[in-house]
């Protein structure tokens, strides 16, 4: 099905009066409001307004080279497209789906042309066949007002409104087509609007919206609970479904220790837990207590639960030693995690708990070969559980279904890296619904059913039926469509394209990731690896500047990348379907906004970005 172009989609905005001083200006090509007058049913019809400036436009692609520093004009005007992508706009929806990406026009530019919806067979549909819209997006001046009532993530900083959405798009009542290269924080792995996941819902709701797990059970959540089983080729036992993967680390932490009691003096005697330094586990009281992200501890330490030790995470890039090798590397990993049980005393310790491939805390830095198997074996000596944190990398977004099976061989114990417990979430709904969970091993469950016979936690909305519903059809999709190879190979040509484009850039220390998430580390000096001072909030600004035109893409930016406090990344995390032509398009405009922002540092100092809104 058609999406509406840039174009359109201002002249949509413009005829509802959402343009304002406040917050977007008016098209300089757009004179005057779309033909209202073609309504049925509160639907609009998209004008069909051709683009004047198209015809004199060139569509030849241009090489970029990183050396050039172009800084684009300061506009908040929008780019609309030329006549072939506005034309391609206009075909039948199967016909719009084959046509694929269109690459931008002479980049970078201040003229670059829209790129179109996700070629896939998982369809994306924002509109009906005659590209109409149904609902009437809010004023922004009801997203501006002081008097919003909603506890937003800034209480004083409006967020952007997005009143629509479709394939990688996301459509915001200022006006703006925003690319999201990012899936949210690595959530929206089908894209947006899928209409396959959207029915699945529908369904469910006709069929049971809510029933109290104490008693009842529905289908759907059998049916996930099996697809997840089998995903991991049956080596797990069961799945805890839940809404959130800080919910998910508390029951895995739960759950860890009800297995100690159960299994009698003196095991119960286990209370503690060792995590690592720099990780990010969840928001909760407990999740955060696991978390050593000094940064997002800090405020709510003295409330934290104090049972938790830690160690160094998994982090050549800063921590390996010159001509040490993973071997090595991994040897002292391994040096570390045993002397923390001998301190600790190791009958105490429940659990070791780690991400396999670092998240939002330290920018998707993956494990070393080798390293998954060392800490499981260590756990293994000291009789204590592992738990892997998958709730970010995981459910297909690293290149497998699930990160430790790049390294697991069943049956080999110096390869043995399947986890006790492990925490999904994330890609597992692909964001149409709140879900996460916990994937128990056959050994945690056979203790727990041979004794008391349950779990001794549960909560309002675990496995919610509509959201199982969402989340059996977003891995079914994945399934059907072997959508995980293309993470693999569309993963690969990006990591590729990013150590190109990126990798002799003075201000880029690292570029790491696995599959369809990758995270680049800033730096001030390439050679010392100094950070950047925390008071210019580097990524930060990077991702707010390609929020606006003529960026208009998503990046996921982090902070304390070195500490917990200095050190700044940028992410990317682009759908499991994403082409080949879109990985282009992702890169071309992250390089561009990152030499774009580094160009006026130079030039201007921290003054340029004083009101963090100039860009």
């Amino acid at each position: 099905m058609p999406y509406p172009s840039p174009l359109e989609w201002q002249q949509f905005c413009f005829g509802y009066g959402l343009f304002n001083s406040n917050t977007a200006e008016k098209p300089n090509d757009i004179r005057r409001p779309m033909n209202l007058a073609s309504t049925t049913d509160n639907k609009l019809g998209w004008q069909d307004q051709k683009d004047p400036a198209a015809t004199s436009r060139s569509t030849s692609a241009t090489t970029y080279e990183p050396s050039e520093k172009q800084e684009p004009k300061s506009t908040n005007t929008m780019k609309e497209p030329t006549d072939e992508i506005h034309a391609s706009m206009k075909l039948e929806g199967e016909k719009r789906e084959e046509k694929g990406v269109k690459e931008a026009t002479s980049w970078p530019s201040s003229q670059l042309a829209s790129v179109s919806p996700t070629k896939s067979s998982t369809k994306a549909i924002v509109m009906d066949g005659t590209t109409t819209f149904d609902a009437k997006p809010m004023d922004s001046s009801q997203v501006n007002s002081a008097e919003r009532r909603l506890v937003d993530r800034s209480l004083n900083e409006p967020p952007l409104e997005v009143v629509a959405s479709g394939g990688n798009y996301l459509y915001l009542s200022t006006g703006q087509m925003i690319f999201d290269a990012t899936c949210g924080a690595a959530v929206a792995c089908l894209g947006h609007g899928n209409q396959e996941v959207i029915q699945a819902i529908t369904d469910q709701l006709g069929i049971n919206a809510y029933s109290n797990s104490m008693v009842f059970t529905t289908k759907a959540a059998a049916e996930l609970a099996e697809e997840i089983i089998s995903g991991t080729g049956n080596l797990m036992s069961r799945v805890y479904i839940c809404s959130s993967g800080s919910e998910a680390t508390d029951a895995a932490m739960k759950m860890s220790r009800q297995y100690f009691i159960e299994l009698s003096l003196p095991q119960s005697q286990r209370t503690k837990y060792i995590a690592c330094l720099h990780s990010y586990h969840g928001n909760t009281i407990g999740a955060l207590s696991a978390s050593g992200h000094v940064g997002r501890r800090e405020p709510y330490a003295p409330i934290l639960t104090t049972n938790v030790s830690f160690v160094s995470a998994c982090n050549p890039y800063r921590q390996r030693l010159l001509s040490e090798s993973d071997a090595g590397f991994v040897a002292r990993k391994s040096v570390e995690l045993d002397s923390e049980f001998k301190r600790l005393r190791p009958e105490t310790v429940i659990a070791f708990i780690c991400e396999p491939i670092s998240g939002a805390a330290l920018g998707c830095i993956p494990y070393v070969h080798g390293y998954l198997p060392a800490m499981k074996a260590i756990c293994r000596k000291y009789g204590a559980l592992f738990i892997l944190d998958e709730t970010m990398c995981g459910m297909g977004r690293s290149g497998t279904l699930h990160a430790w099976q790049e390294e697991h061989v069943d049956g080999d114990l110096e390869q043995d890296c399947l986890p006790d417990l492990q925490m999904i979430g994330k890609g597992l709904g692909g964001g149409y619904q709140a879900i996460a969970g916990v994937i128990v091993s056959k050994e945690v469950i056979g203790v727990i059913g041979t004794g008391t016979g349950g779990f001794n936690h549960g909560q309002t909305y675990q496995a919610h039926p509509v959201a199982c519903a969402a989340a059996l059809t977003v891995q079914r999709i994945i399934r059907r469509e072997d959508l995980v190879s293309n993470v693999q190979e569309q993963g690969l040509y990006l990591s590729q394209l990013l150590r190109t484009k990126l990798g002799s850039h003075p201000h880029v220390g690292d570029i790491r990731g696995k599959g369809l998430f990758w995270g680049i580390e800033l730096v001030q000096n390439k050679e010392t690896k100094a950070p950047f001072c925390k008071a210019l909030n580097v990524a930060s600004m990077i991702s707010k500047m390609a929020l606006r035109d003529p960026f208009n893409i998503t990046l996921y930016h982090g902070k304390g990348t070195v500490d917990g406090v200095d050190g700044d990344h940028i992410m990317v995390a682009p759908t499991y379907n994403v082409a080949r032509k879109e990985v282009d398009y992702i890169v071309r405009k992250l390089v561009w906004a990152v030499d774009t922002y580094f160009s006026r540092l130079a030039l201007e100092g921290e003054l340029a970005f004083e009101d963090r809104m100039l860009y």
